[in-house]
Parts: structure tokens; C-alpha cells; sequence
């Protein structure tokens, strides 16, 4: 999977310190290489890690590399996003979505 600039890629080893153990809301979206709506989601997360900077944070985990953490939080469809604050996943949906949208949908948890 290609990174996508100023999004951190995490996996099931550093899951729990990357994004359970942040300070600020990380936004996390499962998703896979065999997935065309994910790589649609790329430019829209690029600009939402640049936007939200400081507030959020933007994170991909690949489901099939990381099968302990997509089970841990029953990860069927990718792309999933899922909010974490303060350890807890806060938020999730399913799907790809426009920019808009996702902020609309991110307003009430970030």
C-alpha cells in the first residue's frame, strides 16, 4: 500500500501506542490494498491530516497484515473509519465519502 503524505500507517504492534495512547483524536481508517473506494480515499485523507493538524490525527491500518486489530474491533467492510479518543473508539462508519461530508461527520467528536 503506498503511504499517503501525512498519514501514518500503524499497525497491530504500535496500535495501541500510536492511536489508543494519543493525546489528540486519531482518525483511523481501515482499509486494504485490493480496495478501489480506499485508494479513492487517499487525496481526501492527505488533505484532512493537513487541515486538522494539531486537532487530528489520520492513520490507515491495512486489514490484511493487521488481522488482530480488524478483529479486535469486528472490521468487515473497508474502508472503515473508526474515531479513538482518549482510547475509545468514539466513532465509525463505513464507506467512502467526500470531503464534506467526513468533516460534517467528524464535527460532533473532534
Amino acid at each position: 500500500m503506498t503511504a499517503v503524505t501525512g498519514v501514518a500507517e500503524v499497525t497491530d504492534a504500535d496500535f495501541g501506542t500510536e492511536v489508543l495512547g494519543s493525546e489528540l483524536p486519531v482518525l483511523v481508517e481501515f482499509t486494504a490494498d485490493w480496495c478501489p473506494p480506499c485508494r479513492q480515499m487517499a487525496p481526501v485523507l492527505a488533505a484532512l491530516a493537513e487541515e486538522e493538524a494539531g486537532r487530528l490525527r489520520v492513520v490507515q491500518l491495512n486489514v490484511d497484515r493487521n488481522p488482530a486489530t480488524t478483529n479486535a474491533y469486528r472490521v468487515l467492510s473497508m474502508p472503515t473509519f473508526m474515531v479513538f479518543r482518549e482510547g475509545e473508539p468514539v466513532k465509525s462508519m463505513v464507506g467512502a465519502r467526500a470531503k464534506r461530508r467526513l468533516l460534517a461527520e467528524l464535527a460532533d467528536v473532534v
